[in-house]
Order: C-alpha cells, then sequence, then structure tokens
C-alpha cells in the first residue's frame, strides 16, 4: 500500500500543489502584484492560511510514509510542523513553498527506492498534540487518515488559491490522468 497508493498519490498531488503556486505566481507578475501575499490568505478567519495548508500538506505525506514503515520521523517533519504554526506571522514566499514541496517530493522518492515489506495489520498508535490516541493498523491509518488529512489541507491550499483568483480548474487538479486518456476521446481534438 506505501508505494502503490500513499506514495503515488503523494507524489502526483504535491506536483500539481507546485504547479498551482507556480500559477498564482505567474497570475500576480501579470498584474504587477505579489504572488506572496496570497500565502496569508485563509478560507475563513479561523482556518490556517494558504502557508500552512502547503506545509501540511507536505508534513502529512512524510508522516505518513515514516508511520507506514515504521521509522522515526525525519527532521523535516518537526520543521514543517513548527513552520506551519508560525505562518499566519511568516508566511514566506512562494519560491520557498514550492522549495518544500521539492524536498518533500525528494524524500519521498528515495523512500520509494528502498525496499519495505507492507504489513497491513501492523499497529501504529497515533497521538495527536491534544494526548488522544488512536489505535490503528496500517491498513486503517493509510485509508482513514494518513490520505484524508494528506487530501484535507492539499483541498484547502487549492480552495483558497481559487478564492483568490487563480484560473485553475478540474484538469489542473488531475493532470497525472492526462496520459491515462485515450487520445480520441480528446476533447476537441
Amino acid at each position: 500500500m506505501l508505494k502503490t497508493l500513499l506514495i503515488p498519490s503523494y507524489v502526483h498531488m504535491l506536483k500539481a500543489l507546485s504547479e498551482w503556486l507556480g500559477r498564482a505566481d505567474e497570475a500576480a507578475a501579470e498584474s504587477d502584484a505579489s504572488g506572496d501575499a496570497v500565502l496569508a490568505a485563509r478560507l475563513a478567519p479561523d482556518m490556517f492560511p494558504l502557508s500552512t495548508q502547503i506545509r501540511f500538506t507536505c508534513m502529512q505525506a512524510l508522516e505518513g510514509v515514516s508511520r507506514m514503515r515504521g521509522k522515526a520521523f525525519p527532521p523535516a517533519i518537526a520543521t514543517l510542523l513548527s513552520e506551519g504554526r508560525e505562518a499566519g506571522e511568516q508566511p514566506g514566499t512562494i519560491a520557498g513553498a514550492r522549495a518544500r514541496i521539492a524536498e518533500t517530493l525528494a524524500a519521498l522518492e528515495q523512500d520509494a527506492a528502498r525496499d519495505f515489506v507492507y504489513d497491513p495489520q501492523m499497529p501504529i498508535a497515533h497521538e495527536l498534540p491534544n494526548g488522544m490516541i488512536f489505535d490503528l493498523t496500517a491498513e486503517q491509518y493509510a485509508r482513514d487518515w494518513a490520505l484524508p488529512q494528506f487530501y484535507f489541507h492539499l483541498n484547502t491550499a487549492y480552495a483558497i488559491l481559487r478564492a483568490n483568483g487563480v484560473a485553475l480548474g478540474k484538469a489542473d487538479y488531475v493532470t497525472h490522468m492526462l496520459p491515462l486518456m485515450r487520445s480520441e476521446t480528446m476533447p476537441g481534438g
């Protein structure tokens, strides 16, 4: 499941997120604005800003892989968590956010190349910062926590970008699917 579901899903969608940020930067440049300003945008006052959503998307991918491998968290997780929590005051830059995504992609590609024996029944005790603990199997963790948390932050980032005028559509969300499309069914072609 790690190499066939989690890592490929993370890689496809993190690449898409990086492209969305590139589009935000391009759109801002066309209007003589700073693309970095969108990093402070939120969907609602009590939600984290875009900069946090990006960092937490990366963090969720790294955390998911580490837990599924039964390994200690890499230092990047603590860095992303700290930066994400402080992003309201220090949102950073689009270039910096894209660099974090690139670092996460590199780590995921290294993990994909490593040998790993997947045990769907491997126990995972998942503790939240508030002290609550969930006792899950690896399969439950991947299905019920790792993927939903990753996609929550990813989709929130997409929604913030759209709400702030970045021209994104469904095709931008599923660009990894385009090579699988039958050429004769391509719209307009």
